[in-house]
């Protein structure tokens, strides 16, 4: 009977694994295609007709709607660069000079990075997750106890007033409900506020660690299964616990759901372009689109703010890692590496005080670069275990975008390597540069435009990091060059 049983079995498992041979085959078919529309020389002339095909290709279906028709054009997209990249690897470098060796090869790896990060972020947004709260129980005694924590550390009572308010509103069962200040500042007056409204109050001896540490001392002192963090100007509504929570109790592997960062206040580049407040804001492009991305991956991370996390998956993890300056990052990647999961709730839960003037948004932006690299040189997920394949290029692709300063200065630079020094740093005719870096630019931008629509526009895209590369290009190479400092420095 067992032989029977075992016969039945394979007979059972041949179309999967014919399925699973075709699947191979295709894939082996795709990219040999591929290969030869990547590497097949042409002369300038033939070059120039594949171009305009493609571009006609390219806006005869962008017209069309629906996911495989942006699956289709950002298959043509990648092809239509690497083929570039390659002509440019293969016939374009020339090492007459010094000069024109140095300027050349640092432009074309300056055009590498910037293709990396196309065919990343074309990965990473290949099937946005649209997730959809899932139900509590309907016995409130089911419903889980949980702390919600407030860190705070030179921020004014008034900002921090209606957070405490807010988070004291929440619709939850008020038994089950403890919300902590954690004042790091050891302020008299916010000891006081918390008594009167009835609000925890935590504080302890030093700052050491800066947030994370804040969070790490408020985890000892309390119990809850569950903990949302918030920062101190980020207001909840009423229903933000029983819209994020269902996920947690349904998964029980589940580590951490976060939920978008929204801002009631404009940044300082909606308050001071005069299409500032008609475009969407810095923000909208990840927590409208990447983070949608990264959810369909598993590879959500957290954010610092706005999100429910297990307290039993962070501990697993010593408690929020100290070692960077992006400790909500890190924190996600160490708990994926210990197999939990995270999920991303694309609804505004809370809206907090976007950052006032520019070089408070620049400072801001200067330490998530920072921590970011500092992550990818001490824990680089390419090479972590515990992840999977997706979830390590996602997580890499986080990091890998922060070294923008560096190319993006490259190509605002680029142009003075002739106009200076009358050095050709690109040995190619102006026929060959048009139809081989023509079609890439075009099918780039337009791609990101049809898969971006409403969260970020193109135009707006390049002022926001020329803008940053100013400021951010000494950090990242500060950071590069530079072992890791610990979160409170």
């Amino acid at each position: 009977m067992s032989d029977i049983a075992a016969h039945k079995e394979h007979l059972a498992r041949l179309p999967l694994m014919r399925n699973k041979w075709v699947g191979w085959l295709l894939v082996i078919l795709g990219a040999s295609f591929a290969l030869v529309v990547i590497t097949v020389p042409m002369a300038s002339d033939q070059q120039l007709i594949f171009a305009l095909g493609a571009l006609l290709f390219f806006f005869l279906f962008n017209s069309l709607q629906g996911r495989t028709i942006t699956l289709l054009l950002i298959l043509l997209s990648t092809l239509v660069s690497l083929r570039y990249i390659f002509w440019r690897l293969t016939e374009t470098l020339e090492f007459n000079t010094f000069l024109q060796s140095f300027l050349g090869v640092g432009l074309l790896l300056a055009e590498i990075y910037a293709i990396i990060a196309l065919v990343l972020a074309y990965f990473q947004t290949l099937w946005p997750l649209n997730r959809k709260p899932a139900p509590l129980p309907l016995d409130l005694e089911e419903w889980p106890e949980v702390d919600v924590f407030i860190p705070s550390y030179n921020e004014p009572l008034d900002v921090v007033r209606p957070t405490v308010f807010a988070a004291l509103a929440l619709d939850w069962p008020q038994h089950k409900l403890n919300v902590y200040l954690l004042d790091d500042g050891q302020r008299e007056d916010f000891r006081r506020f918390a008594e009167e409204v009835g609000c925890n109050y935590i504080i302890r001896p030093d700052n050491k660690g800066a947030k994370a540490g804040n969070i790490n001392h408020a985890l000892a002192q309390t119990t809850s299964e569950y903990v949302v963090v918030f920062d101190c100007d980020h207001v909840t509504t009423r229903g933000f616990l029983q819209l994020s929570l269902g996920w947690m109790l349904r998964d029980q592997g589940l580590a951490m759901v976060q939920t978008p960062h929204y801002f009631y206040s404009p940044d300082p580049f909606e308050r001071n372009l005069a299409a500032g407040q008609r475009v969407p804001n810095e923000g909208m492009l990840f927590y409208g689109l990447l983070q949608q991305g990264n959810d369909f991956w598993g590879a959500t991370f957290f954010c610092g703010s706005c999100a429910v996390i297990r307290r039993t998956a962070l501990e697993s993890v010593g408690g929020v890692p100290t070692e960077t300056v992006t400790e909500d990052c890190h924190c996600s990647l160490k708990m994926q590496k210990k197999g939990w999961r995270t999920a991303y709730l694309r609804v505004p839960l809370a809206a907090g005080l976007a950052t006032e003037r520019l070089i408070l948004h620049i400072g801001q932006r200067m330490r998530w670069g920072r921590g970011m690299v500092q992550i990818m040189r001490i824990e680089n997920p390419l090479f972590s275990a515990g992840l999977s394949f997706a979830q390590r290029l996602c997580y890499f692709n986080a990091m890998f975008h922060y070294l923008f300063p560096l190319p993006r200065f490259v190509f605002l630079t680029a142009p003075l390597a002739f106009l200076l020094f009358g050095e050709s740093i690109i040995a190619a005719s102006p026929l060959a540069i048009v139809a081989y870096a023509g079609p890439h630019i075009i099918l780039s931008v337009t791609t990101a435009s049809r898969i971006q629509k409403t969260v970020r526009h193109s135009f707006w895209s390049e002022v926001y990091e020329t803008v940053l590369t100013v400021y951010l290009l000494p950090v990242t190479l500060s950071t590069l060059s530079t072992p890791s400092a610990d979160a409170s420095t």
